[in-house]
């Protein structure tokens, strides 16, 4: 597999932190500092600093993306938020299945697939999570099941739209904990994640397709975890709330 074949893409997932105000302001302090990078710089945060940050990054390399949204065009959903309306705004990504949703708001392998159609259908690109517990790790079925969770999320997707899907290795033990995978670690599911789209594509869509390392990249470990062979990019949690931090990362993939 040869890496250079694929885009690196540092996401920040900002979680619920940051008024308008406030991303506008992040944003432009970020906007300098990133603009020579040579990977793609994604941006994710709340539903209503959408607008804030859309028109604080016009002009930049900086892509705007949210952080969720519902499989149906529209209805009866209070509180949630349709691809549509999200294309209509001009946001490019989505995060599908980060596993905080899958923990605290009912997230399952099927509803992650049923959102993650519903985004490419609507032409913006899904960065779809998946990763074990630790128990899960203890247990030692983490191959199985990640394999088990890209597959499911993949259910129905076709070919063609396989290139607006990078998927986000975050395993659950490492995410707001401090606890970070080993370099060969994140490399070693990572690479489970590649042969399991193999398996459903064929090795040139495996080689084509961006995956990223999701549980705590930070400004100190993002060069030798992008160093790893099957390691394009991250999906960075707090380090993505500091302007300077998140630069370091951006740098980092850039090398």
């Amino acid at each position: 597999m040869n890496k250079a074949k694929r885009a690196a893409v540092i996401a920040g997932n900002w979680k619920m932190n940051k008024t308008p105000s406030e991303t506008a302001a992040l944003i432009e302090e970020m906007k300098p500092l990133v603009a020579d990078a040579d990977c793609g710089v994604v941006l994710c945060v709340p539903f209503v600093d959408l607008p804030a940050a859309l028109d604080a990054a016009k002009g930049s390399n900086i892509k705007i993306g949210a952080q969720n949204c519902h499989f149906k065009e529209s209805g009866a959903y209070t509180g949630e938020i349709s691809a549509a309306m999200l294309c209509e705004l001009g946001v490019e990504y989505v995060i599908i299945g980060h596993s905080e949703r899958r923990t605290y708001f009912g997230e399952t392998d099927e509803t992650v697939n049923l959102r993650t159609r519903a985004v490419l259908d609507a032409g913006l690109t899904a960065i779809v999570c998946v990763g074990e517990s630790l128990t899960q790790r203890e247990q030692g079925v983490t191959a199985e099941l990640v394999a088990l969770q890209t597959k499911i999320a993949l259910r129905d997707v076709p070919a063609e739209q396989l290139s607006r899907v990078i998927i986000a290795y975050e395993p659950v033990w490492a995410i707001g904990t401090g606890k970070t995978a080993t370099a060969a670690q994140a490399n070693e599911v990572n690479a489970v994640i590649r042969a399991t789209v193999a398996s459903l594509y064929g090795d040139a869509a495996a080689e084509a397709l961006t995956v990223q390392y999701g549980g705590s990249m930070n400004a100190g470990n993002a060069a030798e975890l992008l160093d790893q062979p099957d390691v394009d990019g991250g999906l960075i949690g707090g380090a993505s709330l500091k302007a300077a931090d998140f630069a370091t990362i951006v740098r980092a993939a850039s090398r």
